[in-house]
C-alpha cells in the first residue's frame, strides 16, 4: 500500500539490521535532541512529494540536534584522523514513504571539510562547513557552531543527567528518537539510506543555558515557540548503508 502511515510494527521493523554490507561506520555521542511542535502545513511546503509528513497524534515535530562523531570511516579502511572525527549540528523533521518512517534533514553543519564534501557527494545531503566547538566540564556541555557563510549560528549549554529508560514503542520518545533511515533527494529522485545501531541510551536534561540559534530560520522556516522537549543521548555505534532509490 503506497504511503500508508507507519504502524508500530513498521517502526519496529525498520530498526532491524538491513541485509548486505554497510558502507560506513560511525560512533555518535553527546547528542542533544531539541524538539518543538511545528504545523504540518509549514513542513508540507518544503518537503518534496511523494514523502509524507510523519506525525504523532496528528502533530509534526522539528528538531535541532548537536552531537560529536568519531570513528567515521568507510567499511573497508581503518579510522583516519583527518576524516574520522567531527562535530555536527543538524536540523531535521520526520517523514515516511510506503510505510517506512525516516528522517528528513534540512541542514547538517560539520567542522570537517573533507567529511562535508564526502557526505554531499555520496549521500546527497545538505551539509555545510562550519566552525564548531564542544567543551566538556564534568556533565556540562557547551556547544557552539558558526556556519562559514555566517548565515547560521547556534550556541547552547546543557547538563547530562541521570539515565532514562529506553524509549518504548508507541511513545512520543520512541517516535522522535528511534529513527533508522533517512530520506534525501537528488535530481528529483527520492533516496532512502538505512542505518543500524543499538537502541538509544538516553539521559535526562531539563535546562538549556546560553541558548541562541537561528538554525531553523536559516532553513526558511519560522522560529519555534515555547520550550523544546529535551533528551540527551549516546553513545551509539552506527552502521550506514548505501543510498537506495525509492521514488521519482
Amino acid at each position: 500500500m503506497i504511503n500508508r502511515l507507519p504502524s508500530i510494527k513498521d517502526r519496529l521493523l525498520v530498526r532491524e539490521r538491513p541485509s548486505g554490507i554497510p558502507v560506513m561506520h560511525q560512533s555518535w555521542d553527546k547528542l542533544l535532541f531539541m524538539h518543538w511542535e511545528i504545523p504540518v502545513e509549514e513542513l508540507r511546503k518544503v518537503i518534496p512529494e511523494p514523502l509524507m509528513i510523519d506525525t504523532f497524534d496528528g502533530k509534526a515535530w522539528i528538531a535541532i540536534t548537536p552531537l560529536t562523531i568519531w570513528n567515521a570511516r568507510p567499511s573497508f579502511i581503518p579510522p583516519l584522523p583527518v576524516l574520522s572525527r567531527l562535530h555536527e549540528l543538524n536540523v531535521r523533521t520526520y517523514v515516511y514513504l510506503n510505510g517506512v518512517p525516516g528522517v528528513w534533514f534540512f541542514s547538517l553543519d560539520a567542522n570537517n571539510p573533507l567529511a562535508v564534501t564526502a557526505a554531499r557527494t555520496l549521500f546527497s545531503l545538505p551539509y555545510y562547513n562550519a566552525s564548531i566547538s564542544l567543551e566538556e566540564d564534568g556533565d556540562r556541555i557547551v556547544f557552539e557552531s558558526n556556519r562559514s557563510d555566517n548565515e547560521a549560528e547556534f550556541k547552547a549549554a546543557w547538563t547530562i543527567g541521570a539515565d532514562l529508560p529506553k524509549a518504548q514503542p508507541g511513545s512520543l520518545d520512541y517516535f522522535l528518537i528511534e529513527r533508522y533511515c533517512l530520506y534525501t533527494t537528488d535530481k528529483e529522485k527520492i533516496y532512502r539510506c538505512r542505518i543500524h545501531h543499538e537502541p538509544w541510551r538516553l539521559q535526562k536534561t531539563e535546562t538549556l543555558f546560553e541558548y541562541k540559534s537561528n538554525m531553523i530560520e536559516a532553513n526558511g522556516l519560522q522560529a519555534p515557540t515555547g520550550e523544546p522537549l529535551l533528551h540527551c543521548g549516546g553513545p551509539v555505534h552506527v552502521d550506514v548503508w548505501a543510498l537506495e532509490e525509492v521514488a521519482e
